[in-house]
Protein backbone atom coordinates (compact mmCIF):
# COMPACT_ATOMS: atom_id res chain seq x y z
CA UNK A 1 0.00 0.00 0.00
CA UNK A 2 1.12 3.32 -0.23
CA UNK A 3 2.18 5.57 2.29
CA UNK A 4 1.74 9.22 0.58
CA UNK A 5 -0.84 9.98 -1.80
CA UNK A 6 -1.07 13.41 -3.45
CA UNK A 7 -5.03 15.00 -4.85
CA UNK A 8 -4.72 16.59 -8.05
CA UNK A 9 -7.80 18.00 -7.74
CA UNK A 10 -10.24 20.49 -5.35
CA UNK A 11 -13.21 21.32 -3.80
CA UNK A 12 -15.71 18.28 -2.32
CA UNK A 13 -13.98 15.33 -4.35
CA UNK A 14 -9.96 16.29 -2.62
CA UNK A 15 -11.79 16.01 0.72
CA UNK A 16 -13.90 12.96 -0.02
CA UNK A 17 -10.12 11.23 -0.96
CA UNK A 18 -8.01 12.82 2.07
CA UNK A 19 -10.83 10.60 4.19
CA UNK A 20 -10.25 7.77 2.01
CA UNK A 21 -6.48 7.65 2.30
CA UNK A 22 -6.49 8.83 6.06
CA UNK A 23 -9.06 5.95 6.82
CA UNK A 24 -6.72 3.70 4.80
CA UNK A 25 -4.06 4.99 6.92
CA UNK A 26 -2.36 6.32 3.93
CA UNK A 27 -1.10 10.33 4.69
CA UNK A 28 -2.85 12.91 2.49
CA UNK A 29 -1.35 15.98 0.11
CA UNK A 30 -3.09 18.44 -1.01
CA UNK A 31 -3.10 20.74 -3.48
CA UNK A 32 -4.55 24.41 -3.90
CA UNK A 33 -4.54 27.56 -6.05
CA UNK A 34 -3.89 31.25 -4.50
CA UNK A 35 -8.20 31.16 -4.86
CA UNK A 36 -8.22 27.91 -2.17
CA UNK A 37 -5.85 29.33 0.03
CA UNK A 38 -8.84 28.90 2.89
CA UNK A 39 -10.28 25.60 2.02
CA UNK A 40 -10.86 23.89 5.32
CA UNK A 41 -9.69 20.74 3.67
CA UNK A 42 -6.50 21.84 4.03
CA UNK A 43 -6.06 21.64 7.41
CA UNK A 44 -7.31 17.97 7.36
CA UNK A 45 -4.60 17.08 4.69
CA UNK A 46 -1.04 15.96 6.16
CA UNK A 47 0.60 18.38 3.97
CA UNK A 48 -0.88 21.18 1.51
CA UNK A 49 1.18 23.17 -1.40
CA UNK A 50 0.50 25.95 -3.60
CA UNK A 51 0.48 25.27 -7.62
CA UNK A 52 -0.40 28.32 -8.53
CA UNK A 53 -2.48 31.33 -9.41
CA UNK A 54 -6.62 31.04 -9.71
CA UNK A 55 -7.08 30.43 -13.45
CA UNK A 56 -6.89 26.60 -13.85
CA UNK A 57 -4.28 26.44 -16.58
CA UNK A 58 -1.79 27.35 -14.34
CA UNK A 59 -2.63 25.55 -10.89
CA UNK A 60 -4.62 22.44 -11.33
CA UNK A 61 -4.30 21.42 -15.45
CA UNK A 62 -0.50 22.51 -14.72
CA UNK A 63 1.16 19.42 -14.91
CA UNK A 64 4.64 20.89 -14.06
CA UNK A 65 3.81 22.35 -11.23
CA UNK A 66 1.77 18.96 -9.88
CA UNK A 67 4.53 16.94 -10.67
CA UNK A 68 6.74 19.11 -8.82
CA UNK A 69 4.32 19.52 -6.02
CA UNK A 70 4.24 14.98 -5.51
CA UNK A 71 7.99 15.34 -6.20
CA UNK A 72 8.57 17.94 -2.92
CA UNK A 73 6.35 15.90 -0.76
CA UNK A 74 7.88 12.62 -1.59
CA UNK A 75 4.63 10.69 -2.40
CA UNK A 76 4.08 7.38 -3.83
CA UNK A 77 0.86 8.03 -5.92
CA UNK A 78 -1.07 10.71 -7.26
CA UNK A 79 -4.88 10.65 -7.86
CA UNK A 80 -6.90 12.67 -9.66
CA UNK A 81 -10.44 12.84 -8.66
CA UNK A 82 -12.48 13.58 -11.70
CA UNK A 83 -12.63 16.42 -13.78
CA UNK A 84 -9.37 18.25 -14.33
CA UNK A 85 -6.36 15.99 -15.18
CA UNK A 86 -8.90 13.08 -14.13
CA UNK A 87 -8.91 11.49 -18.01
CA UNK A 88 -5.65 13.03 -19.47
CA UNK A 89 -3.61 10.24 -20.51
CA UNK A 90 -0.23 12.32 -20.63
CA UNK A 91 -0.43 13.27 -17.36
CA UNK A 92 -0.88 9.39 -16.33
CA UNK A 93 2.15 8.53 -18.30
CA UNK A 94 4.16 11.62 -16.68
CA UNK A 95 3.03 10.63 -13.17
CA UNK A 96 4.02 6.87 -14.12
CA UNK A 97 7.35 7.66 -15.84
CA UNK A 98 8.41 9.99 -12.58
CA UNK A 99 7.81 6.51 -10.45
CA UNK A 100 4.37 8.21 -9.22
CA UNK A 101 1.66 5.55 -9.38
CA UNK A 102 -1.37 7.23 -11.44
CA UNK A 103 -4.03 6.37 -9.09
CA UNK A 104 -6.48 5.48 -12.47
CA UNK A 105 -6.46 3.27 -15.28
CA UNK A 106 -3.11 2.63 -17.81
CA UNK A 107 -2.49 5.32 -20.15
CA UNK A 108 -3.67 3.24 -23.03
CA UNK A 109 -6.78 2.28 -22.17
CA UNK A 110 -7.82 5.66 -21.06
CA UNK A 111 -6.83 6.54 -24.68
CA UNK A 112 -8.67 3.88 -26.49
CA UNK A 113 -11.97 4.54 -24.14
CA UNK A 114 -11.88 8.15 -24.04
CA UNK A 115 -11.79 7.73 -28.23
CA UNK A 116 -15.42 7.64 -28.88
CA UNK A 117 -15.50 6.04 -32.25
CA UNK A 118 -12.50 3.78 -30.86
CA UNK A 119 -14.35 2.68 -27.67
CA UNK A 120 -17.50 1.88 -30.04
CA UNK A 121 -15.28 -0.54 -32.07
CA UNK A 122 -14.50 -2.12 -28.95
CA UNK A 123 -17.89 -2.14 -27.74
CA UNK A 124 -19.07 -4.11 -30.71
CA UNK A 125 -16.17 -6.67 -30.20
CA UNK A 126 -17.28 -7.46 -26.78
CA UNK A 127 -21.02 -8.03 -28.48
CA UNK A 128 -22.60 -5.16 -26.76
CA UNK A 129 -25.45 -3.38 -28.13
CA UNK A 130 -24.70 0.38 -29.97
CA UNK A 131 -26.42 2.91 -31.28
CA UNK A 132 -26.91 3.02 -35.47
CA UNK A 133 -23.99 5.41 -36.32
CA UNK A 134 -21.02 5.97 -38.98
CA UNK A 135 -18.25 3.08 -38.41
CA UNK A 136 -15.40 5.69 -37.64
CA UNK A 137 -14.76 9.58 -38.00
CA UNK A 138 -16.70 11.31 -40.68
CA UNK A 139 -14.64 13.55 -42.77
CA UNK A 140 -17.13 16.23 -43.79
CA UNK A 141 -21.02 17.17 -44.18
CA UNK A 142 -21.19 15.60 -47.03
CA UNK A 143 -20.63 12.43 -45.42
CA UNK A 144 -22.07 13.25 -42.69
CA UNK A 145 -25.54 13.22 -44.84
CA UNK A 146 -25.24 10.47 -46.51
CA UNK A 147 -24.90 7.97 -43.15
CA UNK A 148 -27.97 10.63 -41.93
CA UNK A 149 -30.10 9.48 -44.41
CA UNK A 150 -29.06 5.62 -44.83
CA UNK A 151 -29.74 5.39 -40.60
CA UNK A 152 -32.62 7.85 -41.17
CA UNK A 153 -33.22 11.29 -38.89
CA UNK A 154 -32.93 12.54 -36.49
CA UNK A 155 -29.10 12.01 -35.69
CA UNK A 156 -26.53 13.18 -33.33
CA UNK A 157 -23.32 14.55 -34.23
CA UNK A 158 -20.48 13.92 -31.78
CA UNK A 159 -17.21 15.06 -31.05
CA UNK A 160 -15.01 11.81 -30.81
CA UNK A 161 -12.96 13.64 -28.17
CA UNK A 162 -16.10 15.13 -26.29
CA UNK A 163 -17.77 15.03 -22.65
CA UNK A 164 -19.47 17.33 -20.57
CA UNK A 165 -22.24 17.67 -23.59
CA UNK A 166 -19.35 20.12 -25.77
CA UNK A 167 -19.34 18.79 -29.22
CA UNK A 168 -22.67 17.21 -29.31
CA UNK A 169 -25.70 18.73 -31.98
CA UNK A 170 -28.96 16.66 -33.25
CA UNK A 171 -29.90 16.94 -36.84
CA UNK A 172 -33.28 16.51 -37.95
CA UNK A 173 -33.02 17.00 -41.90
CA UNK A 174 -29.96 17.64 -44.49
CA UNK A 175 -30.42 21.98 -44.08
CA UNK A 176 -29.85 21.21 -39.89
CA UNK A 177 -27.22 18.78 -40.56
CA UNK A 178 -24.86 21.22 -42.04
CA UNK A 179 -25.33 24.10 -39.24
CA UNK A 180 -24.72 21.42 -36.53
CA UNK A 181 -21.77 19.29 -38.02
CA UNK A 182 -19.95 23.48 -38.62
CA UNK A 183 -21.29 24.18 -34.65
CA UNK A 184 -20.34 20.74 -33.35
CA UNK A 185 -16.81 20.00 -34.94
CA UNK A 186 -15.92 24.12 -33.54
CA UNK A 187 -16.93 23.12 -30.49
CA UNK A 188 -15.25 20.15 -29.89
CA UNK A 189 -12.06 22.12 -31.58
CA UNK A 190 -12.08 24.74 -29.19
CA UNK A 191 -12.99 22.88 -26.12
CA UNK A 192 -10.51 19.19 -27.04
CA UNK A 193 -8.17 20.39 -29.54
CA UNK A 194 -9.97 17.49 -31.66
CA UNK A 195 -12.07 18.02 -34.24
CA UNK A 196 -12.89 14.45 -35.16
CA UNK A 197 -16.45 14.03 -35.35
CA UNK A 198 -18.85 11.05 -35.74
CA UNK A 199 -22.56 10.26 -35.93
CA UNK A 200 -25.27 8.10 -34.92
CA UNK A 201 -28.87 8.07 -34.70
CA UNK A 202 -30.89 10.15 -32.22
CA UNK A 203 -32.93 7.64 -29.55
CA UNK A 204 -36.10 9.46 -29.26
CA UNK A 205 -37.23 10.12 -25.39
CA UNK A 206 -34.30 8.09 -24.22
CA UNK A 207 -33.10 7.39 -20.24
CA UNK A 208 -29.18 7.75 -19.49
CA UNK A 209 -28.22 4.58 -17.36
CA UNK A 210 -24.98 3.92 -16.44
CA UNK A 211 -23.07 0.64 -15.11
CA UNK A 212 -20.26 1.37 -12.22
CA UNK A 213 -17.62 -1.01 -12.45
CA UNK A 214 -14.19 -1.63 -10.58
CA UNK A 215 -11.49 -3.52 -11.98
CA UNK A 216 -7.99 -4.84 -11.11
CA UNK A 217 -4.67 -5.71 -12.54
CA UNK A 218 -5.01 -9.49 -12.56
CA UNK A 219 -8.32 -9.17 -14.81
CA UNK A 220 -10.70 -9.26 -12.68
CA UNK A 221 -13.69 -6.68 -12.89
CA UNK A 222 -17.06 -6.63 -10.97
CA UNK A 223 -19.76 -4.24 -11.39
CA UNK A 224 -21.52 -2.20 -8.67
CA UNK A 225 -24.79 -1.89 -10.40
CA UNK A 226 -26.53 0.90 -12.42
CA UNK A 227 -27.57 4.66 -11.99
CA UNK A 228 -30.37 6.68 -13.43
CA UNK A 229 -28.82 10.07 -14.47
CA UNK A 230 -31.78 10.80 -17.07
CA UNK A 231 -32.62 14.34 -15.11
CA UNK A 232 -30.20 16.20 -16.66
CA UNK A 233 -30.29 20.20 -18.27
CA UNK A 234 -28.18 20.87 -21.36
CA UNK A 235 -26.51 17.21 -20.96
CA UNK A 236 -25.34 17.87 -17.35
CA UNK A 237 -26.85 15.60 -15.07
CA UNK A 238 -28.57 17.27 -11.92
CA UNK A 239 -30.31 13.93 -10.34
CA UNK A 240 -28.88 10.41 -9.89
CA UNK A 241 -30.44 7.58 -8.70
CA UNK A 242 -29.99 3.79 -8.21
CA UNK A 243 -31.30 1.01 -9.12
CA UNK A 244 -33.14 2.23 -12.43
CA UNK A 245 -36.94 2.77 -11.67
CA UNK A 246 -37.85 1.10 -15.14
CA UNK A 247 -35.40 -1.79 -14.86
CA UNK A 248 -36.97 -5.25 -15.17
CA UNK A 249 -33.97 -7.46 -13.25
CA UNK A 250 -33.35 -9.22 -17.11
CA UNK A 251 -32.58 -6.27 -18.30
CA UNK A 252 -30.77 -5.27 -15.39
CA UNK A 253 -28.74 -8.56 -15.62
CA UNK A 254 -27.88 -7.78 -19.21
CA UNK A 255 -26.81 -4.20 -19.17
CA UNK A 256 -24.59 -5.11 -16.19
CA UNK A 257 -23.19 -8.00 -18.03
CA UNK A 258 -22.51 -5.87 -21.10
CA UNK A 259 -20.84 -3.46 -19.27
CA UNK A 260 -18.17 -6.16 -17.73
CA UNK A 261 -17.71 -7.43 -21.22
CA UNK A 262 -16.49 -4.14 -22.04
CA UNK A 263 -13.87 -3.50 -19.39
CA UNK A 264 -12.48 -7.00 -20.04
CA UNK A 265 -12.37 -6.56 -23.87
CA UNK A 266 -10.07 -3.22 -23.08
CA UNK A 267 -7.87 -4.85 -20.42
CA UNK A 268 -8.92 -1.72 -17.76
CA UNK A 269 -8.44 -1.58 -14.17
CA UNK A 270 -9.64 1.46 -11.90
CA UNK A 271 -12.63 2.42 -11.52
CA UNK A 272 -15.10 3.26 -14.55
CA UNK A 273 -18.32 4.04 -15.57
CA UNK A 274 -19.95 2.40 -18.69
CA UNK A 275 -22.64 4.66 -20.30
CA UNK A 276 -26.25 4.13 -21.84
CA UNK A 277 -29.11 5.05 -23.56
CA UNK A 278 -32.39 3.15 -22.93
CA UNK A 279 -35.25 3.59 -25.13
CA UNK A 280 -38.71 3.25 -24.46
CA UNK A 281 -38.97 -0.49 -25.24
CA UNK A 282 -36.33 -0.92 -22.63
CA UNK A 283 -33.76 -1.96 -25.61
CA UNK A 284 -29.89 -0.73 -24.26
CA UNK A 285 -27.28 0.99 -26.64
CA UNK A 286 -23.66 1.93 -25.35
CA UNK A 287 -22.93 5.51 -25.74
CA UNK A 288 -19.43 5.98 -23.99
CA UNK A 289 -16.89 4.87 -21.06
CA UNK A 290 -16.03 7.58 -17.98
CA UNK A 291 -12.35 6.53 -16.96
CA UNK A 292 -12.68 8.13 -13.99
CA UNK A 293 -14.41 8.17 -10.53
CA UNK A 294 -17.62 10.03 -11.38
CA UNK A 295 -19.60 12.92 -9.45
CA UNK A 296 -22.33 10.50 -8.51
CA UNK A 297 -20.27 7.54 -7.15
CA UNK A 298 -21.86 7.83 -3.23
CA UNK A 299 -25.17 6.50 -5.06
CA UNK A 300 -23.32 3.38 -5.15
CA UNK A 301 -21.72 3.27 -2.26
CA UNK A 302 -24.98 3.69 -0.32
CA UNK A 303 -27.00 1.14 -2.10
CA UNK A 304 -23.83 -1.80 -2.10
CA UNK A 305 -21.81 -0.75 1.05
CA UNK A 306 -18.84 0.12 -0.62
CA UNK A 307 -15.99 2.23 -0.76
CA UNK A 308 -15.15 3.08 -4.09
CA UNK A 309 -12.09 5.43 -3.38
CA UNK A 310 -10.53 3.25 -1.16
CA UNK A 311 -11.52 0.37 -3.89
CA UNK A 312 -9.60 2.74 -6.27
CA UNK A 313 -6.49 3.53 -4.13
CA UNK A 314 -6.03 -0.71 -3.50
CA UNK A 315 -6.48 -1.65 -7.14
CA UNK A 316 -3.17 1.74 -8.13
CA UNK A 317 -1.11 -0.72 -5.48
CA UNK A 318 -2.01 -3.86 -6.72
CA UNK A 319 -3.85 -5.23 -4.37
CA UNK A 320 -6.62 -7.78 -6.32
CA UNK A 321 -10.44 -7.65 -5.56
CA UNK A 322 -11.44 -9.87 -2.96
CA UNK A 323 -15.04 -9.87 -3.35
CA UNK A 324 -16.92 -11.77 -6.60
CA UNK A 325 -20.06 -10.24 -8.07
CA UNK A 326 -22.37 -12.57 -5.48
CA UNK A 327 -20.99 -10.52 -2.83
CA UNK A 328 -22.15 -7.31 -4.11
CA UNK A 329 -26.03 -6.73 -2.97
CA UNK A 330 -27.78 -4.03 -3.77
CA UNK A 331 -29.74 -2.57 -1.31
CA UNK A 332 -32.46 -0.22 -0.97
CA UNK A 333 -32.71 3.38 -3.12
CA UNK A 334 -30.23 6.11 -3.44
CA UNK A 335 -31.07 9.95 -4.79
CA UNK A 336 -28.34 12.35 -5.19
CA UNK A 337 -28.75 15.89 -5.90
CA UNK A 338 -25.81 17.92 -6.84
CA UNK A 339 -26.24 21.49 -5.43
CA UNK A 340 -24.50 24.11 -7.77
CA UNK A 341 -24.02 27.80 -6.99
CA UNK A 342 -25.96 28.70 -9.77
CA UNK A 343 -28.90 31.62 -10.10
CA UNK A 344 -32.27 29.70 -11.90
CA UNK A 345 -33.98 33.50 -12.50
CA UNK A 346 -30.55 34.29 -14.42
CA UNK A 347 -31.08 30.85 -16.78
CA UNK A 348 -28.89 29.12 -13.94
CA UNK A 349 -26.15 31.52 -14.53
CA UNK A 350 -22.90 30.73 -11.73
CA UNK A 351 -23.64 32.65 -8.98
CA UNK A 352 -20.18 33.06 -7.29
CA UNK A 353 -19.52 34.65 -3.82
CA UNK A 354 -19.35 34.22 0.35
CA UNK A 355 -21.17 32.42 1.50
CA UNK A 356 -22.79 33.45 5.08
CA UNK A 357 -25.16 30.96 5.87
CA UNK A 358 -24.69 27.98 5.19
CA UNK A 359 -26.55 25.02 7.44
CA UNK A 360 -26.10 21.25 5.98
CA UNK A 361 -29.08 18.70 6.94
CA UNK A 362 -28.58 15.26 8.57
CA UNK A 363 -30.72 12.59 9.67
CA UNK A 364 -31.19 9.10 9.16
CA UNK A 365 -30.21 8.02 5.57
CA UNK A 366 -28.52 11.88 4.24
CA UNK A 367 -24.82 12.13 3.71
CA UNK A 368 -23.67 15.28 2.01
CA UNK A 369 -20.42 15.69 0.46
CA UNK A 370 -18.89 19.60 0.30
CA UNK A 371 -17.03 21.16 0.99
CA UNK A 372 -18.24 24.64 2.20
CA UNK A 373 -18.45 26.08 4.95
CA UNK A 374 -19.97 29.51 6.94
CA UNK A 375 -17.83 32.09 5.28
CA UNK A 376 -16.26 30.42 2.43
CA UNK A 377 -16.00 31.81 -0.63
CA UNK A 378 -17.10 30.37 -3.98
CA UNK A 379 -14.69 31.23 -6.60
CA UNK A 380 -15.51 32.03 -9.92
CA UNK A 381 -13.11 30.38 -11.43
CA UNK A 382 -13.75 26.71 -11.19
CA UNK A 383 -17.40 24.66 -11.24
CA UNK A 384 -20.19 25.54 -9.70
CA UNK A 385 -21.16 22.21 -7.81
CA UNK A 386 -20.40 23.17 -3.91
CA UNK A 387 -22.61 20.10 -2.58
CA UNK A 388 -23.72 17.11 -3.18
CA UNK A 389 -27.02 15.75 -0.91
CA UNK A 390 -27.30 11.71 -1.00
CA UNK A 391 -30.18 9.78 0.82
CA UNK A 392 -30.72 5.74 0.90
CA UNK A 393 -33.63 4.63 2.27
CA UNK A 394 -35.85 0.71 1.54
CA UNK A 395 -37.74 2.59 -0.92
CA UNK A 396 -37.99 5.04 -3.89
CA UNK A 397 -41.06 6.72 -2.53
CA UNK A 398 -39.22 7.11 0.87
CA UNK A 399 -35.94 8.40 -0.35
CA UNK A 400 -37.73 11.03 -2.43
CA UNK A 401 -39.58 12.08 0.85
CA UNK A 402 -36.39 12.16 2.99
CA UNK A 403 -34.68 14.03 0.14
CA UNK A 404 -37.36 16.79 -0.29
CA UNK A 405 -36.88 16.63 3.80
CA UNK A 406 -33.32 17.31 3.43
CA UNK A 407 -33.74 20.15 0.59
CA UNK A 408 -36.00 22.24 2.79
CA UNK A 409 -33.20 21.90 5.57
CA UNK A 410 -30.49 22.38 3.33
CA UNK A 411 -29.79 26.89 3.86
CA UNK A 412 -27.16 28.98 1.59
CA UNK A 413 -27.00 32.32 0.95
CA UNK A 414 -26.93 34.94 -0.29
CA UNK A 415 -25.72 33.02 -3.47
CA UNK A 416 -28.70 31.52 -5.16
CA UNK A 417 -28.48 27.85 -5.75
CA UNK A 418 -30.20 24.76 -7.42
CA UNK A 419 -31.84 23.80 -4.37
CA UNK A 420 -35.45 25.44 -5.63
CA UNK A 421 -34.81 23.80 -8.95
CA UNK A 422 -34.53 20.56 -7.19
CA UNK A 423 -37.21 20.66 -4.95
CA UNK A 424 -39.55 21.29 -8.05
CA UNK A 425 -38.47 18.05 -9.90
CA UNK A 426 -38.76 15.28 -7.15
CA UNK A 427 -42.56 17.01 -6.87
CA UNK A 428 -43.24 17.09 -9.98
CA UNK A 429 -45.58 14.08 -11.07
CA UNK A 430 -43.74 13.05 -14.17
CA UNK A 431 -40.79 12.37 -11.72
CA UNK A 432 -42.54 10.90 -9.26
CA UNK A 433 -43.97 8.11 -11.76
CA UNK A 434 -40.57 8.07 -13.49
CA UNK A 435 -42.10 9.04 -16.43
CA UNK A 436 -38.82 10.83 -17.82
CA UNK A 437 -36.42 11.06 -20.16
CA UNK A 438 -33.60 13.32 -20.96
CA UNK A 439 -35.27 16.36 -22.10
CA UNK A 440 -37.78 16.43 -19.16
CA UNK A 441 -36.00 19.56 -17.66
CA UNK A 442 -36.49 21.30 -21.46
CA UNK A 443 -39.89 19.99 -21.47
CA UNK A 444 -41.55 20.17 -18.66
CA UNK A 445 -39.39 22.36 -15.90
CA UNK A 446 -39.52 25.70 -17.96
Amino acid sequence: MFSRVLIANRGEIALRIIRACQEMGVEAVAVYSEADKDASYLDIADEAICIGPPVPAKSYLNIPSIISAAEIADVDAIHPGYGFLAENAHFAEICNECGMTFIGPAPESMRQLGDKVAARELAKKARVPVVPGSEGEIADEKEAAKIANKIGYPVMIKAAAGGGGRGMRVAHNDISLHTAFVAARSEAEAAFGDGKMYIEKFIVEPRHVEVQIMADKSGNAIHFYERDCTVQRRHQKLIEESPCPVLDEKTRDELCKSALRLIKEANYYSAATVEFLLDKDKNFYFIEVNTRIQVEHPVSELVTGQDLIKWQIKVAAGETLDLRQRDIKHTGVAIECRINAEDPDRDYAPCPGPVKKFVVPGGLGVRVETHIYQDAVVSPHYDSMIAKLIVHQPTREEAIATMQRALREFKIGPIKTTIPGHQAILSHNLFVKSQIDTSFIERHMG
